[in-house]
């Protein structure tokens, strides 16, 4: 490090985050005038005046704002919205840059959470380094990108985001010439001006194909690349630690999806779509293979060979060229007949390479070179394709289906009532059972003059397209608003009777808090049927299931919602141990608080003791793909979290959690419920207070996703789905979902003899720590000054009395976790996250006072230009505060 960055390591982001604005100005100067450039400064000058003042600044913010026009406010606001998203470019690089530090730093501290920090604390703990080495080679980490629609920004903006990030990183170079310093800068400026020029609105719908096109970006921007490298540090610190290496064939992290496969309220992703997306996967995988295997063949011009190798070729020449050139061709070939189907053509003859084919090809390559004494050159590129097919397969991720269980009753309706039985959604739980355990013991196939309806039919073809596909291209089949046996029993005979060769793995959903609080009996239940038992037995004893985050918060809040979840996971596994199967939970997290985000390292730690085991499954949604994944450096960074998190809580499990804290637990979990839903639910003000003031009818027009936002026309907060929920009250920064209901919870116990019980818990329970934690990163954010803004302009019903409650319920939860915690103030122990907000705030103050002025003129009269005003501010907060939904 130099002295400069050792006095102050985050001295290079300010002057990034300086050099990116002064950037910025000067292209709005030139290319929107002085008067632009002007007001742009005002505002951020009022804005820092009023952070230090108070509110009425806001209001100067607003009387500043009022002589502009239409044409006028747009360009302001994409002024700061650009700089936020700009801000954020920097801080990613400096998170990589950071990371570097510590790697260059032979006599610093090695960073927290990486491999080699972690797996020398557990040897110091005593955990054996044989049990390390199992432990870590044994996992199973499944990433499951989904394509939920809290990624803003379109793909062109992305990839020129990624272009600064990589002119940073050679800013960074301290052999700089002062021209080429010079030549940098006016890159940066070009970058910036193209970002200006181009439009940042997404105009059309996009497509559940468009959603997994942009999705599997990342594997070409960053995690094509992340992944080998990962292993090759994972390899290293395993030898240095235990003297083993990671096996070739090892995979302690792959990657799902749920783009083009989750059909629950889209009725977009149909049947013919799943196969298009499966194409498009396919197609991405072989050609990106073809630029690895061009490369290698390249390189091995060798003419000596093992004696399989010979005979594979023949008197070839240069043999290991030969070979390749091989599957180069069988590479070609399946990358065009996935072409085909991406595009949904019918393929040309012959059939795709899978994995195995793959693998065995290169894996030939490797023993040769190894036996012919050349093994330095298998060490490179050739282990790291092997790696690759190792993690990626033939298809880069396996698409999970996820259907609700509503649907599959009625295609079992549709059977019985065409066999001339009682109707199956008339039988009760053990009536529906009896009949599907005798379906499973005599599988028919489905009539082919069955008389459907359109959604049966849809059902039925889904299955015909899992029939179809190969094992490489589908993961799972997710049941959503699963309640029962039956519902998991369904879908096994379902899927005999479309004649599925492979049946996919059934994973069950559990959402509600109800329905988590029925999920250990559910499961038990399943476990009891002796079929079913024996089909966990030959499946090798392992069983998969799925607990939802975002619904379950949004129908109990926060509190109630975590300890349902926690206390779910502990009696899954509780049920699993007895029986002697390894579960695997499936955690279906969201970007914000409120629907399960957060540090996943500490999310993993904060599990049950014997939680998670070797395997878990995590959904990785909308802008938090980018801001993990986007860059090189941070990829393989959050690859290594995940590994040393489940490391240390398999080997290093936390303490069960005391009597008294199980028994105050409960006590929170039930007043926070209550008072949560007393507002959300009970209070008949609340959902129109809510609809007018935030922008949560004005989502559901943006083209930021496939997927309608409500479940249902009309009703209330439960036909709202949980992104646009939290999307909404993150916009006008009061952040409900994520802490209504903690205070009310907490005081009463903390004015308690429970008192000291509660403090203990914040101290020494993971569990308890973690959430509070998160908690008070949400607080921080939050600005109940900002909401009373959006309140005054907009004016909502019940605007005197509902809007003052909710703002002196957040004061009293501020300060009431401050006590439970110990603090003087949020994020005490975080300066750096608070410095951050702060920094931020006087930049996304002018985007929340446009956005309330656009809400106001847009519900007055529907404009197209409002409607493009609009997104860009919600584009500028979202960037401003790191979330959306």
């Amino acid at each position: 490090m130099t002295d400069r960055t050792a006095a102050d390591p985050h001295t290079p982001l300010r002057e990034n985050v300086k050099l990116l604005g002064a950037i910025l100005g000067d292209v709005i100067q030139r290319r929107e005038g002085d008067r632009c450039f002007a007001m742009v400064e005002t505002l951020r000058r009022i804005a820092k005046e009023y952070r230090r003042e108070g509110e009425s600044r806001l209001s100067e913010v607003q009387r500043e704002l009022a002589g502009l026009g239409l044409d006028e406010v747009v360009p302001v606001a994409r002024a700061f919205t650009h700089f936020l998203a700009l801000a954020n470019i920097a801080e990613q690089h400096h998170r990589t840059r950071r990371r570097r530090d510590y790697l260059r730093d032979p006599d610093g501290a090695p960073q927290h959470g990486s491999l080699g920090e972690a797996f020398e604390r557990l040897i110091a703990a005593g955990v054996p380094p044989d049990a390390l080495y199992r432990q870590v080679v044994e996992q199973r980490v499944e990433l499951v990108l989904t394509a939920h629609p809290t990624e803003l920004n379109r793909r062109t903006l992305l990839q020129k985001h990624r272009g600064i990030a990589a002119l940073l990183a050679e800013l960074d170079r301290v052999d700089l010439l002062p021209h080429e310093q010079g030549r940098l800068r006016e890159r940066l400026e070009g970058e910036i001006t193209v970002i200006w020029d181009s439009d940042e609105i997404i105009r059309t719908r996009p497509t559940p194909l468009g959603e997994a096109n942009a999705g599997l970006l990342i594997f070409e921007q960053s995690l094509w690349d992340a992944v080998p490298r990962y292993a090759r540090i994972l390899d290293a610190e395993l030898f240095q630690h235990t003297g083993a290496r990671l096996p070739l064939d090892a995979a302690p992290i792959r990657f799902g999806s749920w783009m083009g496969g989750d059909r629950d309220g889209n009725p977009h992703v149909t049947p013919a779509m799943t196969r298009r997306v499966c194409g498009l996967c396919r197609w991405l995988a072989a050609d990106l293979y073809i630029r690895e295997v061009e490369l290698l063949r390249a390189e091995l011009s060798l003419q000596s060979c093992s004696a399989s190798l010979r005979a594979a070729v023949g008197d070839a020449p240069e043999p290991y060229r030969a070979l390749l050139r091989r599957l180069l061709e069988r590479l070609a070939q399946s990358r065009r007949r996935a072409e085909a189907v991406s595009h949904g053509e019918v393929p040309e003859e012959g059939t795709d390479l899978e994995a195995n084919e793959l693998w065995s090809t290169l894996f030939l390559i490797h023993e040769s070179l190894q036996e012919v004494g050349a093994d330095i050159v298998s060490r490179g590129r050739l282990r790291d394709l092997l790696r690759r097919v190792a993690c990626f397969g033939a298809t880069l991720v396996r698409v999970d289906i996820r259907q609700e269980s509503s649907r599959h009753a009625d295609v079992l309706d549709a059977l019985t009532r065409a066999a001339g039985g009682r109707p199956y959604t008339k039988l009760d739980e053990d009536g529906r059972r009896a009949l599907l355990l005798a379906m499973l013991e005599s599988p028919e196939p489905i009539p082919p003059d069955l008389e459907t309806s359109h959604e049966v039919r849809d059902v039925l073809e889904t299955f015909a397209v899992v029939a179809a596909e190969s094992a490489d291209a589908l993961g799972s089949y997710v049941i959503s608003m699963a309640t029962s046996a039956s519902d998991i029993l369904a879908v096994e005979v379902l899927q005999r009777r479309v004649g599925v060769p492979r049946p996919l793995p059934v994973v069950p959903l559990f959402e509600t808090r109800d329905d988590l609080a029925h999920a250990p009996r559910v499961v038990a239940d399943l476990l009891a049927i002796p079929a079913y038992r024996e089909q966990v037995r030959a499946a090798g004893d392992r069983m998969t299931v799925m607990v939802g985050y975002s619904d379950s918060a949004k129908d109990a809040g926060l509190l109630a919602a975590a300890w349902e979840l926690h206390r779910a996971q502990d009696r899954l596994h509780g049920i699993a141990a007895e029986q002697g199967i390894e579960l695997t939970i499936f955690h279906g997290r969201g970007g914000t608080v409120g629907r399960g985000g957060g540090p996943a390292h500490a999310a993993i730690l904060s599990l049950p003791p014997g939680s998670p085991g070797r395997s878990i499954r995590v959904t990785e949604q909308g802008e938090v793909i980018q801001s993990r994944y986007g860059l090189e450096d941070l990829a393989v960074r959050h690859l290594e979290l995940y590994t040393t998190a489940m490391a240390e809580a398999a080997l290093t499990p936390s303490a069960a959690a005391r009597p008294e804290w199980i028994e105050l637990m409960e006590r929170l979990a039930d007043r926070s419920a209550a008072a949560y839903r007393g507002i959300v639910f009970d209070d008949p003000e609340f959902v129109p207070y809510f609809r007018c003031v935030t922008p949560e009818r004005e989502l559901g027009d943006l083209n930021i996703g496939s997927r309608p936002a409500r479940r249902s026309a009309g009703g209330g907060v439960e036909s709202l789905r949980a992104i646009p929920w939290n999307f909404a009250w993150t916009q006008t920064r009061l952040l409900l979902p994520s802490w209504l209901g903690i205070g009310e919870a907490l005081r009463p116990a903390l004015d308690s003899a429970q008192r000291e019980t509660l403090q203990t818990m914040a101290r020494e329970w993971p569990f308890f720590r973690s959430l509070l934690s998160l908690v008070e990163l949400v607080l921080a954010k939050a600005d109940p000054d900002v909401h009373r803004f959006y309140e005054t302009l907009l004016d909502p019903p019940a605007a005197g009395s509902l809007g003052a409650d909710l703002r002196q319920r957040f004061h009293s939860t501020v300060a009431t976790l401050l006590e439970v915690i110990g603090h003087d103030q949020l994020l005490e122990e975080n300066p750096v996250i608070r410095r951050s907000i702060a920094v931020r705030n006087p930049y996304v103050d002018p985007i929340h006072v446009l956005q309330a002025k656009v809400l106001k003129l847009l519900r007055e009269s529907p404009d197209q230009r409002l409607q493009d005003a609009l997104h860009i501010t919600i584009n500028g907060i979202a960037a401003g505060l790191r979330n959306t939904g």
